[in-house]
């Protein structure tokens, strides 16, 4: 087992947050010397080195004037570095390699396992020179090739105790390190723990790439394995670097551990002095969590996503009878739109962000015209049939000559952007990226008639209620709160959702060619491997599939494109469902 024991000579700085003192530690006589140790923690960076949105070939920009990118995270920790009195560490949670273009034709590409070049985020977060990372969920999208040659090429541990071997049981990754640090001129050192918990949704989510090679195990269990053997082996403090939220729920049933656990880490496993955690993407500057079993205050934190802010915990510390004790701590998020981009960092990536910033701008079709996704939350629109007729046509040319050729071949797409538009004219790889924002792959399970229908009535129960003589707001029509990528369509069948009526009876109108569906009809159904892995909860969805190629569905569009030559919704476009208000066809 690789145990660090770089000592860290850079500095951190005072948080903005109220402290907390220690429960259970002593209070520090006035003639005692009291010491700041500064953890510098990020999460859930996917991807993104400079401030720049691919899908708008423009800086990045939100209606928060957030900005986003390792560049802007390693300005913020060099100035916090330079201010500090103490001692600094610098942590990931996990979610690195997989989000952006930039990240993705590096993947796909030009695969760093084909080219050996280094991965524009090794690049990035070397000139960062983090102390440890902890592999999140998305590390394992491209396969343990790629991720383990990613690993080699960082400048630090990457961490992930739960990740065992399926033949062996054993970590398949480093475990945890333990740092240690000089807190000053003439202080003893300190030793830091950090132990890295990957999200054991990692089963699911990928399982053609780790299914019969790894397992994840449950995060509160190895926790527990762990902080004691940590602390036996001369941990003063211990930290977790967790890729899993703090809302202890899970998009997945409960044939896995729980996806989101970190708060029931801090109240069940004792001897942990903070968690910086990640997965949600989630702001959660300073949460304090009981240890229900030693009583003392476990400090939590999650910094956001992409690099939008950067969480600071702060540990003051003072020296009693040969050992540390923690006597305050706090945490607070900082933004990086405070600080301009590290220059640096941005030169060490410059000429992967350059290639593909001239990738994504590739012409790969011309559209006959302008295609939005504006509305397709509320509305038939042909952008998102043309995702449905790309999966179709993959899987009924998969299935040609199999059991399953007979039956027809349905479509789930959803609007992952209302912001999507293909132009009238060139249409660009950019474009195309930017109507389907994940590096999701395409499969296909069967379903029955009354399946079918579960799961529409599952997608339409995200409408508002609108009663007879309300008024039609398009923008009021669909919850807020609800993510786009929820409004789940189908295409080969032909549906009304009457969101006059209650949830669950919302479906009024199922056929085919005019003939109402057969609740026992078996129909092949093409979808994400998101969906069919249980992301949303839908129902009905998570079977073995019949169709699973591993092939990314943005690539399929652009392919598909590419063969074309021009975008035609003549080709693809079918109005095969309405929202409708008792039976009357709601008109926008």
């Amino acid at each position: 087992m690789n145990l660090s024991r770089r000592t860290v000579l850079a500095a951190g700085a005072a948080s903005v947050a109220a402290p907390i003192v220690a429960s259970g530690a002593a209070q520090a006589h006035p003639a005692q010397k009291s010491y700041r140790l500064t953890v510098l923690g990020t999460s859930d960076t996917h991807g993104n080195v400079y401030n720049w949105d691919y899908y708008k070939d423009a800086e990045y920009d939100d209606s928060a004037h957030n900005d986003v990118g390792v560049a802007k995270l390693a300005a913020l920790i060099t100035k916090l570095r330079a201010e500090a009195t103490g001692a600094t560490l610098v942590l990931d949670a996990g979610d690195t390699i997989q989000g952006t273009p930039l990240a993705t034709y590096y993947a796909k590409q030009e695969p760093i396992t084909e080219t050996g070049e280094k991965h524009p985020m090794a690049r990035a977060m070397n000139v960062l020179q983090y102390d440890a990372v902890t592999l999140g969920n998305h590390e394992f999208n491209y396969g343990l090739p790629l991720l383990n040659l990613w690993i080699r090429q960082l400048g630090f541990p990457a961490l992930a105790a739960n990740a065992v071997s399926a033949k062996t049981g054993k970590p398949a990754f480093t475990p945890y390190v333990i740092k240690k640090v000089s807190l000053g001129k003439h202080a003893p050192a300190l030793r830091v723990g950090i132990l890295g918990l990957t999200n054991p949704g990692v089963a699911i989510w990928d399982r053609a790439n780790v299914e019969g090679k790894l397992e994840f195990l449950d995060m509160v269990a190895t926790a527990a394995k762990w902080v004691p053997v940590m602390r036996a082996r001369g941990a003063d403090i211990v930290l977790i670097s967790a890729h899993g939220g703090d809302s202890g729920t899970s998009s997945y049933g409960p044939e896995l551990p729980n996806e989101n656990p970190s708060a029931l880490i801090a109240e069940r496993v004792p001897g942990i002095d903070a968690i910086l955690f990640g997965h949600a993407h989630a702001e959660v500057a300073q949460r304090f969590v009981t240890n229900t079993r030693t009583g003392k205050q476990v400090l939590l934190s999650e910094p956001s996503k992409w690099g939008q802010r950067l969480t600071k915990m702060d540990f003051d510390l003072v020296r009693e009878r040969g050992r540390w004790t923690v006597t305050t701590k706090s945490s607070a998020t900082l933004n990086t739109n405070t600080v301009d981009a590290d220059p640096r960092v941005l030169a060490a990536v410059r000429s992967q962000h350059t290639k593909t910033v001239a990738y994504v701008n590739q012409v790969v079709a011309t559209s006959t015209e302008e295609l939005s996704a504006a509305t397709s939350r509320y509305e038939d629109t042909p952008i998102l049939d043309y995702i449905n007729k790309v999966q179709t046509d993959t899987v009924t040319a998969a299935l040609a000559g199999t059991e399953y050729a007979s039956l027809p071949v349905l479509s789930i797409a959803a609007p992952f952007s209302r912001t999507a538009v293909f132009p009238q004219g060139d249409v660009k790889i950019k474009d195309v990226a930017g109507l389907y924002i994940y590096d999701n792959t395409l499969e296909a399970v069967v379903l029955t008639g009354a399946e079918v229908k579960a799961y529409l009535e599952y997608s339409a129960k995200y409408f508002v209620t609108l009663a007879p003589g309300a008024p039609v707001d398009p923008a009021a029509i669909s919850d807020p709160a609800v993510p786009d990528y929820n409004y789940d369509v189908f295409s080969g069948v032909d549906y009304d959702i009457d969101i006059a009526q209650p949830v669950g009876s919302r479906i009024t109108r199922l056929q085919i060619a005019g003939a109402d569906v057969d609740p026992a009809a078996r129909f092949v159904v093409a979808v994400n491997n998101y969906r069919r892995s249980g992301g949303g909860n839908f129902p009905g969805i998570v079977k073995t599939q019949v169709y699973n190629a591993q092939q990314e569905i943005r690539q399929l569009l652009i392919d598909w494109a590419q063969a074309k030559g021009a975008i035609d919704p003549a080709d693809f476009f079918v109005r095969n469902w309405q929202l409708v208000r008792a039976g009357v066809p709601i008109e926008f």
